[in-house]
């Protein structure tokens, strides 16, 4: 079994306050988009998992294999499963790599199972292991509160066609956020100001972006992706990687496909 894990993009974020569990109280519109990665699920002798980026762990600190840990410690399911992911999402870009990878690899495990287990119980699931991984269980567009874990399905946007823009490097969510206030209200990102102070060059990025003929330039979550929208065809910058997607949503009682 093949399955699509989308990218997302924050198309707002905002930071309300710091909670006293030490998380932020956030309230943000969520897209699913149609770049992502590809999860290869296969009935097998002993569990496994590889990965064609070399630099992501396999052991049991990956994302997948806890989500593969989670489903067997919640179910009775046992048969073990040999995952294979086609690595696109870059780490530390902002756009809900790992997260996507959870949702992906709990409604596979459920279709390989054939334990129907009802989405809302996923979604709970793969609240354990990341906030953000909730959003992928709605059917491509909300908006999401608390630490990221509250998710309110909205209507689909009208379509949009845009470019990510992926400098090289990137920064680490939590640190992000140890640097952000909630005095730090931005037009788009209210984490941009903290990412910007970490990383200064992302702010000139941004400004180059502009320059370009974008006429929006958002950064995504906790960067160091942006979104860019305008009439642009075939933007370039030295040291950033361009990627044109959409907006992407799922049918329900099926999962998200990059060619809906």
């Amino acid at each position: 079994m093949k399955l699509f894990s989308p990218a997302k993009l924050n198309l707002f974020f905002r930071i309300l306050k710091k909670r006293t569990d030490g998380f932020h109280e956030i309230a943000s519109l969520m897209q699913a988009i149609s770049f992502g990665d590809t999860l290869h699920f296969e009935l097998s002798e002993k569990d496994t998992f590889t990965c064609t980026d070399p630099t992501l762990p396999t052991d049991d600190t990956n994302f997948i294999t806890r989500a593969r840990n989670l489903f067997r410690e919640k179910t009775d399911f046992t048969q073990p499963v040999a995952i294979h992911l086609e690595k696109k999402i870059p780490i530390e870009g902002g756009l809900g790599g790992g997260s996507s990878n959870i949702a992906t690899t709990l409604w596979g495990l459920n279709k390989l199972s054939n334990l129907n287990i009802d989405t809302s119980t996923l979604s709970s699931w793969a609240g354990e292991i990341s906030s953000d991984a909730p959003f992928f269980f709605s059917l491509g567009t909300a908006h999401v509160t608390g630490r990221g874990e509250k998710v309110e399905p909205l209507e689909p946007l009208p379509p949009q066609s845009l470019y990510l823009a992926k400098p090289k490097g990137g920064l680490s969510t939590p640190l992000v956020y140890q640097h952000c206030r909630p005095t730090d209200s931005q037009k788009g990102n209210d984490l941009e100001a903290a990412a910007f102070f970490l990383r200064p060059e992302l702010a000139t990025l941004k400004q180059k972006l502009l320059a370009l003929g974008f006429e929006m330039v958002t950064m995504t979550g906790s960067g160091t992706s942006f979104f860019c929208t305008g009439p642009v065809e075939k933007p370039m910058l030295p040291d950033v990687q361009f990627w044109e997607t959409s907006f992407l949503w799922r049918k329900k009682g099926e999962w998200y496909s990059p060619d809906p």
